[in-house]
């Protein structure tokens, strides 16, 4: 397609200021985040790398049971709430994660999600600076997240950005492999992923019409494709 075919695109109208963005975070990515990422994925153990991850996955549990709430989905809200307490028990501060070893699987919810289910339109794609791609929605969504995590209220300053840091940095380590399926355009690819990703999330997993389908890619990503 050409440049006009692409900005054309009703989804992505601000597809040239969002490609400025994504180039600035990409320059972060490929000359800090990236090199930390590979480092910390080399030099950490695969059962901390897990135990890192299950913890803040917990964490997240609390953001999903509120959500659930939200939008009256009280099966899942009670899911999500076990989980976080026999984790943080039994699991030794979400470090393990015995609530999947027992089949509590809990779908994700955020307030980005809730809003959908509320009616509120998903809005044009816009990638912010280092947070990268989201729908407005999505990103409208973001400081009612914040106030779900408990990280936000850990006090020492130090603390709470050390285990900011450490959550975004075992994220990315966590996608590192992921990379190998990017084709073609990755700004594109990317936009596409996350946003039938999202679609997924919101339909609670269910397929039917793609609000978001751009014609260029047929994704057939599952829930374990990217971690969210």
């Amino acid at each position: 397609r050409d440049r006009a075919q692409q900005t054309a695109n009703p989804v992505d109208p601000w597809e040239d200021f969002n490609r400025e963005v994504f180039a600035f975070n990409q320059v972060i990515d490929t000359y800090a985040l990236k090199p930390v990422a590979q480092g910390y994925d080399f030099i950490t153990p695969e059962p901390v790398q897990t135990g890192v991850g299950n913890f803040f996955s917990n964490l997240g549990e609390i953001r999903t049971a509120l959500n659930s709430v939200l939008q009256w989905k009280w099966v899942n809200a009670g899911i999500a709430s076990s989980r976080f307490l026999l984790n943080t028990t039994l699991g030794v501060g979400g470090l393990l994660d015995p609530a999947t070893e027992l089949g509590w699987i809990a779908r994700e919810e955020d307030f980005g999600q809730t809003l959908a289910v509320w009616g509120v339109d998903a809005g044009p794609y816009v990638v912010l600076p280092l947070l990268g791609g989201r729908t407005l929605r999505h990103a409208g969504a973001l400081p009612a997240d914040a106030y779900a995590d408990p990280v936000t209220y850990v006090e020492d300053g130090t603390t709470r950005w050390g285990l900011r840091a450490l959550g975004l940095i075992d994220y990315r380590a966590s996608v590192l492999d992921q990379e190998e399926l990017i084709r073609g355009d990755r700004y594109i690819f990317l936009r596409d992923a996350y946003l039938q990703r999202r679609r997924f999330l919101i339909n609670d997993g269910e397929t039917g019409a793609d609000p978001f389908a751009s014609g260029e890619f047929d994704f057939d990503f599952d829930d374990g494709d990217f971690a969210e």
